[in-house]
């Protein structure tokens, strides 16, 4: 499901129309955007948490040429499923 199918399935759920679901879509995504970006976190209970989590510089090796290579320090995203995503999709 791309992102126009998922705001035409929710505006066809709530009887809202698609271009509120759209916007309300892009101010959750920046949203959530903003929040990971200051470090913080988002927990939505039932179905999981984004986190921003940060990696340190390291070494590693290509696995082609056995070279070593340096991997800069980055940020990156993370998502824990919560309990009732996970029992959802396990139905």
């Amino acid at each position: 499901m791309n992102k126009a199918e998922l705001v035409a399935a929710v505006a066809g759920k709530t009887g809202v129309s698609e271009t509120e679901v759209d916007c309300v879509l892009h101010t959750l995504l920046d949203t959530v955007t903003e929040e990971l970006h200051t470090g913080g976190s988002v927990t939505i209970v039932g179905f999981g948490t984004i986190k921003a989590v940060e990696h340190a510089a390291r070494e590693a090796r290509n696995p082609v040429t056995g070279e070593k290579v340096k991997v800069p320090a980055c940020t990156a995203v993370t998502f824990h499923a919560g309990k009732g995503l996970k029992e959802a999709v396990n139905k």
